[in-house]
């Protein structure tokens, strides 16, 4: 049984179908890939499996339970969490602060005004040195670089404990070291058997991470199976290629 799935699921805008009754499903263990040239409805499917956009139609299965409408708050309470194309931080907080506040209170006034222990603060030194930002903890997020905010969102994101992952482009303008690192950690979370989904354009990172990949274009899943399976496929070469 997939952990997530949808049936049917529909995203609208002005009478255009972004997401157009799609049925995904993913499973722990497993990197699954989505694919699709610019505006096949990647983020937007991800922005309604998430609640920060409303459903149109469909359904979303998580653990058992069917859904006609998700709430933005009640994500995490499902074992869901996600990153964004553009890193969303706390800016004018630390580096470390960033970590705590996911690591006890989710209410951010609550987590800079709790008590944190010295299980808090170990885990949280332990996430940040696992993606390099160790040196960088008492910096406020505003400060870092593009490289080190998406490391920091990432560390975030893994701090939740959550079953399910949703990566929207977590590689995009990263130099090759920090794409290793990210890499690594996605392995780490497939083999804790939590379901790491994985929005990118790079299709040589998606042969080497992905278990399994739907590639959409114009809202619809137009192939699914294998990474080198899909991509050779002519429907996907003349999504991408416009021949």
């Amino acid at each position: 049984m997939p952990i997530l799935s949808t049936q049917k699921l529909v995203k609208s805008f002005g009478g255009v179908h972004a997401v157009d009754h799609v049925d995904l499903a993913f499973h722990g263990g497993k990197i699954t890939a989505l694919v699709g040239p610019n505006g096949s409805g990647k983020t937007t499917f991800i922005n309604t499996v998430t609640g920060i956009l409303p459903m149109d139609g469909g359904e979303i299965h998580v653990g058992g339970v069917v859904m006609r409408r998700m709430n933005p708050a009640d994500v995490a309470a499902y074992g869901i969490t996600r990153t964004f194309q553009n890193a969303r931080l706390i800016q004018q907080i630390s580096v470390l602060d960033n970590i705590l506040v996911v690591l006890t209170e989710r209410n951010v006034w609550g987590a800079l005004f709790e008590r944190h222990t010295a299980l808090h603060l170990e885990k949280a030194g332990n996430i940040l040195k696992k993606v390099g930002l160790w040196e960088k903890r008492n910096e406020n997020a505003e400060n870092l670089s593009y490289g080190q905010r998406k490391l920091l969102e990432i560390a975030r994101a893994v701090s939740m404990r959550a079953n399910i992952y949703l990566f929207d482009e977590p590689f995009a303008g990263l130099f090759p070291e920090t794409i290793e690192v990210i890499s690594d950690i996605l392995r780490t979370l497939r083999d804790k058997a939590a379901s790491v989904v994985l929005v990118e354009h790079n299709m040589n990172l998606v042969r080497e991470l992905a278990d399994y990949c739907y590639v959409l274009d114009g809202g619809k899943v137009i192939a699914e199976g294998t990474p080198d399976y899909v991509l050779k496929q002519p429907q996907v070469i003349e999504a991408y290629l416009g021949k």
